[in-house]
């Protein structure tokens, strides 16, 4: 599929906080982002916003690049990567913050200030009181160097603030349209905090400024602060970038995603088994639309589809039951490298499942794929063939299992069981094939259906009655750890009345 476009080479930017690994809503923000960019030839560019610094949690940033990584979403400007424009860490861009808040000081379009956060409060209960929305009170006159050095012998807290202007402001929304925010809904906002950091509304615009990004698409939360970043624009004399702000995703009742219904970092979804092609599409589809009734698409054929117009102003849902149900296709589809590698990469990120610590060679590995084709995610692997990397003595035996199947009529299971043991003594080779073959023979000699033998085994090896297929499940046992869960059962069934 082409993916020409007619949008213009547009230069957009991810710019998470570290504060650990990535939101399943940023990670949709990454992706929207990285398509535009993908599909007008444009430049993605990875910032990483770090001035609130009792937020930030160290290594976060690296999660958040491997997040990114494992999505396939790869940056063309930014941390780890470089580019005309470093660094991309804010906290060692603070010589651009102290400039252009020096700038708008001798201007004019910021001043000090020196409340305490008790006065602050105060002002905001009269406000309260009289029912009418908090503006900080600008100064008649604002203080000068002199008064700073007083106020900081005293012991006050030291903030610069911008000065709002006294007009409307609307934003063009591409996707949400005109918004206007009245000039009685704005005040004279911090941009640098007494800790001398500079506040996001800062740091963000003079960053999108210098890294010249043309397009802001972010989420629906921010779009009541962009007066803020159109009024300080203005007064630094920046162009101001065109932006799109997403509608929200919440979850099936309409609440902000929590993890009380699930997995919400993408990190966890791979935890949990799920493929990142599968989530992309999942994600894609949480505020946009190609059209029509398409829902199924790779992430190539995402940016030749992808445009800012096809985006809802609606909220959208989070059905974890249509992300499994992706995810289960995903897997059946893949082919078998594919399978393979992202297999690989959830026994990576799951070290202490006991198919890691078997540290199964490749053909093993392949072969638990394959006697496991139907799984929904690759953690379904753990509950459907986890057994069989388990300690011997650690299987658990479902006591309803071994009375509907080994109990039953006198002992019929375990009678069958002692009569499998030589069979599987001397059978050579052992492999899937064979045990399958020499099963079925076993059942047209006995005149017994084949429930009646691989139930019993089942439950001897497994613990249950749910496993892969029996020759490959005795396969991947082995003929030792097979014969040895066989005798343990066999010595521990109750004595017969």
């Amino acid at each position: 599929m082409s993916t020409m476009s007619t949008e213009q080479p547009v230069r957009v930017r991810f710019a998470p906080s570290p504060t650990g690994h990535l939101h399943v809503g940023s990670a949709r923000t990454a992706l929207f982002n990285w398509l535009i960019a993908r599909k007008s030839g444009g430049a993605f560019i990875l910032r990483i916003e770090d001035t609130d610094t009792a937020r930030n949690v160290a290594g976060a940033d690296r999660k958040i690049v491997e997040d990114l990584r494992w999505l396939g979403l790869h940056w063309d400007e930014g941390i780890e990567v470089g580019g005309p424009h470093a660094p991309y860490y804010q906290s060692q861009r603070m010589d651009l913050y102290e400039a252009a808040i020096a700038r708008l000081l001798e201007t004019g379009h910021a001043y000090y200030a020196f409340d305490t956060s008790d006065e602050l409060d105060a002002m905001r209960a009269v406000a309260q009181e009289r029912k009418c929305t908090f503006r900080y009170p600008r100064p008649e006159r604002f203080p000068d160097e002199a008064d700073v050095e007083r106020a900081r012998q005293q012991g006050l807290p030291v903030v610069v603030r911008f000065v709002m202007p006294e007009r409307d402001i609307t934003v063009n929304d591409e996707i949400m349209g005109d918004v206007t925010v009245a000039a009685t809904e704005l005040d004279d906002f911090i941009i640098r905090k007494a800790d001398g950091m500079p506040t996001y509304h800062l740091a963000n615009v003079v960053d999108d400024a210098h890294m010249g990004v043309t397009l802001v698409i972010r989420g629906q939360e921010f779009l009541a602060q962009t007066p803020r970043h159109i009024a300080l624009q203005a007064a630094l004399g920046y162009a101001t970038p065109r932006y799109a702000h997403m509608a929200l995703t919440m979850d099936m009742k309409g609440r902000k995603l929590s993890k009380r219904d699930g997995a919400v970092e993408v990190f966890a979804f791979r935890q949990e088994g799920y493929l990142p092609e599968a989530l992309l599409n999942f994600i894609a589809l949480l505020g946009w639309s190609p059209g029509g009734d398409r829902e199924r698409f790779t992430l190539d054929e995402m940016i030749g589809l992808f445009s800012l117009d096809r985006m809802n102003r609606m909220n959208s849902k989070f059905d974890r039951d249509k992300l499994l149900a992706f995810n289960t296709d995903a897997i059946r589809e893949a082919s078998p490298e594919r399978l393979l590698a992202a297999f690989d990469d959830w026994l990576s990120v799951n070290p202490d499942s006991p198919i890691a610590k078997a540290n199964l060679d490749t053909a093993t590995r392949r072969m638990l794929l394959a006697a496991n084709t139907s799984v929904r995610t690759l953690a379904d692997l753990e509950s459907r063939a986890g057994f069989i990397f388990a300690a011997d003595d650690a299987i658990a035996y479902d006591p309803a299992a071994v009375k509907k199947v080994l109990e039953k009529g006198d002992g019929a299971g375990y009678a069958m069981l002692e009569t499998l043991v030589a069979v599987f003594e001397g059978l050579e080779p052992w492999s899937e094939e064979a045990i399958d073959e020499t099963i079925r023979a076993f059942c047209e000699t006995q005149a017994v259906g084949m429930g009646k033998v691989a139930q019993p085994i089942r439950v001897a090896v497994s613990g249950g009655t749910v496993s892969p297929g029996i020759g490959q499940t005795l396969a991947l046992l082995g003929r030792e750890k097979t014969l040895r869960r066989i005798r343990r059962i066999l010595t521990e069934r109750p004595v017969q009345s």
